[in-house]
């Protein structure tokens, strides 16, 4: 009589497991991120899986080895190679920021900004990290040119490849993003020397983390680059440089949107960001805007 064996190893099997020890591990979203793995794995968008089938012995170990080290608290961007942003994906990894919901609404900012008035149709992404804010610009606005500037070469190299993947979408909306491997801070004779008063939008989301601070975020803390986090003792030494730069290369009327820490905001006073702005003495109409979560996240202000 032949002996009883045992159901092989469910999908669900593999997802509950690995669900359980994402949520000891303290992940925000353990049920989430055990899905977006497996569904990596598998190759199958997240919504086709079906957990009856039996998992195979060549999956089972990729996919260990990516929960293992998710409950390590390696970002799960990393771990799938792409981040969305908006509407795009894109490709992330070590050496480059990974783009958040929060950068969204301050891209909204600028693409409302550029919507309502745009006269060259001239925008400028400083500290673009992987390209989000500069790729989503130019594929939602019409017959738009970007100027993406970043220093890093890791994270300039990351921004080349984006681009390059959203070539059919830029081509779509008849618009360029241009990438200048750059310091954000300076602009005279340098490669946006050329767009002295040209330009509609500045926008940036640059380092502004205190250099004494330490992230909340394990995963920020320990895994992006320190030079995408820290701006300084008071974190707005790079918000000081892009200032000066934005005053020169703004049209009379063009927009400036920075993006800042929730405790910069109106709230910090002379110590934020709104105060810093208004301190300069080259913008008008200096507001403050709160994220999707109610908490500072923005300033935007005008060229006077």
């Amino acid at each position: 009589m032949p002996s009883w064996t045992p159901p092989g190893r469910t999908l669900r099997d593999a997802l509950v497991d690995a669900e359980r020890r994402l949520r000891i591990a303290e992940v925000p979203s353990p049920r989430v991120d055990a899905e977006l793995l497996l569904a990596h794995v598998l190759g199958v968008p997240r919504g086709r899986m079906f957990l009856s089938d039996p998992i195979e012995a060549d999956d089972s170990v990729r996919f260990e080895s990516l929960v293992v080290k998710r409950v390590a608290r390696v970002p799960l961007q990393h771990l799938l190679g792409e981040a969305p942003f908006r509407h795009l994906t894109l490709a992330v990894g070590r050496g480059v920021f990974v783009p958040r919901p929060e950068t969204e609404a301050v891209t909204e900012l600028a693409l409302r900004a550029l919507r309502e008035d745009a006269q060259e149709r001239v925008a400028v992404d400083l500290c673009t990290g992987s390209g989000a804010i500069a790729l989503a610009l130019a594929t939602e606005v019409p017959h738009l040119v970007v100027h993406a500037v970043e220093l890093d070469p890791t994270a300039h190299g990351w921004a080349e490849r984006n681009i390059a993947a959203h070539a059919e979408q830029l081509a779509a909306a008849g618009s360029r993003v241009v990438l200048h491997h750059a310091d954000a801070t300076t602009v005279h004779a340098g490669a946006l020397a050329t767009l002295m008063g040209r330009v509609d939008v500045v926008v940036s989301n640059p380092p502004y983390i205190p250099d004494g601070a330490t992230p909340r975020d394990l995963e920020v803390r320990e895994h992006e680059p320190a030079r995408a986090l820290y701006g300084g003792p008071d974190g707005l030494d790079l918000v000081r440089g892009i200032l000066d730069v934005a005053v020169t290369l703004l049209r009379h009327g063009g927009s400036l949107v920075l993006e800042h820490a929730d405790d910069q905001g109106e709230a910090a006073g002379l110590l934020g960001v709104p105060a810093v702005v208004r301190g300069h003495g080259g913008f008008d109409l200096v507001a403050d805007h709160p994220d999707l979560g109610g908490r500072d996240r923005a300033t935007t202000a005008v060229r006077a």
